[in-house]
C-alpha cells in the first residue's frame, strides 16, 4: 500500500515559468472576462483571476470556463505563483452560476459536454498544487458556489448571510462589507499573505496531505503525511527553513 500511495503523492512534475504574467479572454463583445494578474511588493507570490462578465453576472459560458482552463493550466506549471485567489470585476455579484441561457441553445449532446467540462473545471481548481482563496464580494450561486467551494478557503462579504454560511461551513470568514463592495477581497488577500512567508513545497505537500488525508482511514492518513514529509526532507527550502531559525533571520525560500 506505501508503495501505491508513494505513487500517487509525489508533486506535479518540475515547474516552469508562465510564458506571460497577465492574460485576458474576450467575448462577442470585445471586453475581457478573464484577467491574470501577479502582484508585486509585499504580495509577491500572489497570483489572481478577476471574473469580468457584467452583462451575464459572471456567469459560467463557453468562454469563461475555457479561459479559466487556460489560466489553471499555465498557472499551476509556474512556480512564482504562491497563492491563487479568484475575485469578481463585477459588483455584487461573485458568480451567478451556469450560462442557462447559452445552455438553452445547447443540443442535449453540448449540454453534457459542457457540463463535463464544467466539473473539469471544479475539479482542476480543487486540485491546484497552490492554496486557493475565494473572494465572494457578492452572490455565488449554484455553479458559482460550487467554483468557491473548490477553493481551499472562503472569505464572504457580509451580505445575505455570510454570518449564515459560515456557521455552515460553506465559507472560512465573514466580514462586513465596505462601500466599494471588496471587503472579502481585502480579507482574501491578508490570508494570501499570511501564507506567503510559509515555505511553498512544505505548503503544497500540506494541501497534498490534507487533501488525501481526509478520504482515508487515519492509520492510511498518517501514511499519507509520513511519504509527504519525507518528499520535503531533501529540499532546499526544509534546510533554509533551519538555518533561518538557527540563524533567526527571515527565510528566502527558492521552492526547491
Amino acid at each position: 500500500m506505501l508503495r501505491a500511495l508513494t505513487s500517487t503523492l509525489r508533486l506535479p512534475r518540475p515547474w516552469r515559468p508562465l510564458r506571460t504574467r497577465s492574460c485576458a479572454s474576450h467575448g462577442a463583445t470585445g471586453d475581457p472576462e478573464i484577467q491574470v494578474r501577479a502582484l508585486t511588493g509585499r504580495d509577491q507570490g500572489i497570483t489572481e483571476i478577476l471574473m469580468n462578465r457584467p452583462s451575464a453576472r459572471n456567469a459560467l459560458g463557453n468562454i469563461l470556463v475555457s479561459e479559466l482552463l487556460e489560466a489553471l493550466a499555465q498557472l499551476r506549471e509556474d512556480q512564482q505563483v504562491r497563492v491563487l485567489l479568484f475575485r469578481s470585476g463585477v459588483k455584487g455579484v461573485f458568480c451567478a452560476g451556469a450560462d442557462l441561457k447559452e445552455r438553452e441553445q445547447m443540443s442535449e449532446a453540448e449540454v453534457g459536454i459542457f457540463v463535463q467540462r464544467l466539473r473539469g473545471l471544479m475539479n482542476e481548481i480543487a486540485a491546484f498544487p497552490a492554496p486557493t482563496i475565494a473572494a465572494m464580494d457578492g452572490f455565488a450561486l449554484g455553479g458559482g458556489l460550487e467554483l468557491a467551494l473548490a477553493c481551499d478557503l472562503r472569505v464572504a462579504g457580509r451580505r445575505l448571510s455570510g454570518a449564515q454560511a459560515q456557521a455552515l461551513g460553506l465559507v472560512n470568514h465573514a466580514v462586513s462589507q465596505n462601500e466599494e463592495g471588496n471587503a472579502a477581497y481585502h480579507r482574501a488577500r491578508e490570508l494570501a499573505q499570511e501564507i506567503l512567508p510559509q515555505a511553498p513545497i512544505a505548503v503544497r505537500l500540506g494541501k497534498v496531505a490534507i487533501d488525501r488525508g481526509m478520504e482515508v482511514d487515519i492509520s492510511s492518513g498518517m501514511a499519507i503525511e509520513g511519504i509527504c514529509y519525507a518528499q520535503n526532507i531533501p529540499t532546499q527550502d526544509r534546510l533554509e527553513g533551519m538555518a533561518a531559525f538557527r540563524e533567526k533571520r527571515p527565510p528566502r525560500f527558492v521552492g526547491k
